[in-house]
């Protein structure tokens, strides 16, 4: 275990590293931030789907309140508490109610041993890229290392 989560840790800093101001299509700029709050849950080892309630918090002010669901496939084994996750959301513009709604798709890695952290950048939408802002903070005792699907939609 404590070698997978050796290898967590450093892919971690790899992908937290190489998130850099990128944007869609690299015409996008910084049209706000997304704050969601993660379920807890257990890793079942190639696998793990969780759900989450979020906040997109436009330059403007404006909120926007979305749900979905992450799922990770790839080495996920251990047993997580919630896990609270910020993003940069860039876009070619601004972007209207419900826009954030669709499919992500991104790398992600984390380790958890009490308390630990991890880290997602995830592209998809119309043209939305998601910058880890700053990684996620949970508690429990987990290592994941693999690909990040998440699907929003608002929560009407």
């Amino acid at each position: 275990m404590k070698r997978i989560a050796s290898a967590a840790v450093v892919t971690l800093a790899m992908v937290a590293g190489s998130s850099g101001p990128a944007s869609a299509d690299g015409a996008g700029i910084n049209i706000g931030t997304l704050e969601c709050i993660v379920e807890g849950g257990i890793g079942l080892i190639v696998t793990s789907s969780k759900a989450m309630d979020c906040v997109y918090k436009s330059t403007s002010g404006r909120e926007d309140v979305y749900v979905g669901k992450l799922t990770k496939f790839g080495l996920d084994i251990g047993v997580t508490g919630e896990a609270r996750m910020i993003w940069g959301v860039f876009a070619p513009g601004v972007v209207e109610y419900g826009a954030l709604s669709g499919r992500y798709v991104g790398a992600s890695a984390e380790a958890t041993a009490g308390i630990g952290a991890g880290a997602n950048a995830l592209v998809g939408g119309s043209n939305i890229t998601l910058q880890p802002l700053s990684v996620q903070v949970q508690t429990g005792l987990n290592a994941a290392l693999g690909v990040s699907n998440m699907t929003l939609e608002p929560a009407d």
